[in-house]
């Protein structure tokens, strides 16, 4: 078969087999367990949409490269929406880390909830050097001042096995506990 009869195969096959070619993995932000559950003073969280780079809020899973570029993971892509994903992990690790209940916007009770956490994400990047790397800045707002409003930075750093999209999976949601743990820790 040519490379033109191929491509017209593909085309007209394309809506009856949905594409030709391999496709790409799916890969999920994993709920490891936190160490352990801090008491806080609050009883309700709220989550904002967490803000990602360009690069790290695309589907494709990246990695850095001995030169220091960012390529895609060969037939990788994540799950889930990065920014809905960071963000449903977060709450569904607060939940686990703390005391508290915690949501994704847009908050869903007629209640508002005592704070509200907005992430900012500067750096979400597997790195050449076999570390996984999440910094950025938080904010924690309390209308009632329940808790004290602050702008918290944070730099963590996660080991990789290799560059595999399994271990970025694994690191990612490891460094996503890390940071839920933080912020849990800042709530008391």
């Amino acid at each position: 078969m040519t490379v033109v009869s191929r491509l017209v195969f593909c085309l007209a096959m394309t809506p009856l087999l949905g594409g030709c070619g391999e496709s790409a993995a799916r890969y999920l932000l994993d709920a490891p367990l936190p160490a352990q559950k801090v008491g806080v003073r609050v009883r309700t969280i709220e989550i904002r949409d967490v803000a990602l780079p360009d690069y790290a809020s695309a589907s494709e899973i990246m990695a850095q490269d001995e030169a220091g570029a960012l390529l895609p993971v060969p037939n990788a892509v994540w799950a889930d929406d990065p920014v809905r994903g960071i963000s449903l992990a977060l709450a569904r690790n607060l939940d686990a880390a703390s005391t508290a209940t915690a949501m994704t916007e847009p908050w869903p009770l007629d209640q508002p909830p005592d704070v509200r956490v907005d992430v900012r994400v500067e750096r979400m990047v597997s790195q050449f050097d076999g570390q996984f790397r999440l910094s950025g800045q938080y904010a924690i707002a309390s209308r009632d001042l329940i808790v004290r409003e602050r702008i918290e930075r944070f730099d963590i750093l996660r080991p990789m096995a290799d560059q595999s999209p399994a271990a970025v999976a694994a690191a990612t949601s490891a460094a996503v506990l890390t940071l839920s743990e933080q912020i849990a820790a800042n709530l008391r």
